[in-house]
């Protein structure tokens, strides 16, 4: 990439690769009063190593206890120079005030930043690497980062043992050090972002147990990982993926209100085992009906935009997990349920929203229970009408924040998990997380 930022006074001429930052200054082509030898220097070159660079921030004007916006002032590289053989912290500030280019290169040098080379890079690392060289794992990262190494963690384990019936526990901890824009896996585990924080948490080894869940499909394994939302939620970070190249608050804003001028509901058969209930036929709970969200979850999910949690009533190792459905409502009602959670209480105040502690939920959407697409043609105004796909078409999950479109029956699981082993990871406040979860 290749912008206009001002360093210092002087505007300069940026320039981005895959492994460097240069930046020099723009002089006039035959600046009056100087010198062959000042005219050099102006031009001189300045560089920064990206492998130097540890991270980057948007730079904003706000008033005084203002925690959010305010204008955009450009961006704040943070990297590592040398002074001999000692390594000190340095910030290299490029002011630009417009938000569209500034955000452009956030989200480029974000890229470009990131440990891991792809999506999914994770995965394959902790598949060939030899764990027990190692004393635990560490994640500096966002829920992306830490939801493909938790996943990557159990799956190891229970590939190492070869044994689904018998579930085992990951081999290595997993520290996190929350690095992005949410961080709700850390916020849960400790209450705070703070990298610091999280850092001596590792240093210190305090652990953490924290529950895991297996989402499975067709009796195949899909993911592991601790939350997942079917419906708005889905639904929204399906459109959220298509404008990647908008900054992630700007993605998200614009992918809630699009999801909410089209709000339909999704009409499934909804089934779950009740918390602490043996897993016989007639211990599940089965009802059918029409649905705007359905979350299930097996931490609070602690976030900025939800101080107390999208399931504030769960706890991080009790075996099971929080299942909270919102029946089909107007657009104004859900609204008002989705405002609650930046609140201290009351979203599920809402005679549409049920909550439930469970050990498994199983979801299945209409589509797949013989239901013909013409019976909707009947069923009046748009806001009763669901969304009715064709035969196998995926619909779209939110698991930890990344999408997942699956076309069949999701089963998603705790309670066998909980009581036999469990998975440890160090936290962000690194703490740590266990499972066991099943593998086919």
């Amino acid at each position: 990439m290749r912008g206009i930022f001002k360093v210092g006074k002087k505007s300069h001429d940026v320039l981005l690769t895959h492994t460097r930052l240069t930046w020099t200054p723009i002089v006039p082509e035959s600046p009056t009063g100087q010198s062959q030898w000042e005219q050099l220097l102006c031009c001189s070159k300045c560089e920064v190593l990206l492998q130097d660079v540890f991270a980057v921030k948007v730079k904003r004007r706000r008033m005084a206890g203002q925690q959010s916006g305010g204008a955009v002032l450009g961006l704040a590289l943070f990297h590592s120079r040398r002074r001999g053989r000692r390594l000190e912290e340095d910030t290299l500030h490029l002011h630009n005030a417009s938000a569209e280019h500034t955000h452009s290169w956030y989200n480029t040098l974000k890229e470009l930043l990131t440990v891991t080379d792809r999506k999914g890079h994770a995965l394959s690392v902790m598949k060939e690497c030899k764990l027990d060289e190692y004393d635990g794992v560490v994640c500096v990262g966002g829920d992306g980062s830490v939801a493909e190494l938790c996943h990557a963690l159990v799956l190891r384990a229970q590939l190492d043992a070869n044994s689904p019936e018998n579930p085992v526990r990951a081999a290595l901890p997993l520290g996190i050090i929350p690095a992005g824009s949410t961080d709700v896996v850390s916020c849960s585990v400790h209450g705070v972002r703070d990298p610091v924080t999280a850092a001596l948490h590792v240093v210190l080894g305090h652990l953490q147990q924290v529950d895991m869940c297996s989402f499975s499909s067709s009796s195949q394994l899909v993911h592991f990982g601790f939350s997942a939302m079917f419906g708005f939620g889905g639904r929204s970070l399906a459109r959220a993926e298509k404008k990647r190249w908008m900054s992630s608050s700007r993605r998200r804003e614009y992918a809630v209100v699009k999801t909410l001028a089209r709000l339909r509901p999704e009409d499934c058969q909804l089934s779950f085992l009740p918390a602490k209930s043996s897993e016989r036929k007639e211990s599940w709970m089965t009802n059918q009906g029409l649905y705007l969200s359905i979350s299930v979850m097996s931490i609070p999910c602690l976030s900025p935009h939800a101080p107390q949690g999208l399931a504030p009533n769960t706890s991080l190792d009790n075996g099971s997990a929080s299942l909270i459905a919102v029946g089909n409502a107007s657009r104004s009602e859900f609204i008002k349920h989705l405002k609650k959670y930046s609140s201290s209480s009351g979203q599920f105040s809402f005679p549409f929203v049920e909550t439930h502690s469970v050990s498994a939920v199983r979801i299945r959407p209409r589509s797949l229970i013989g239901w013909s697409e013409e019976e909707s043609e009947d069923e009046g105004d748009s806001k009763n009408t669901p969304i009715i796909q064709s035969e196998r078409a995926a619909l779209p999950w939110n698991i930890d924040g990344e999408l997942v479109e699956i076309a069949n029956e999701v089963l998603i699981r705790w309670d066998w998990l909980c009581f036999r082993s469990k998975t440890q990871i160090t936290s962000d406040s690194m703490d740590l997380f266990e499972k066991r979860c099943y593998v086919k």
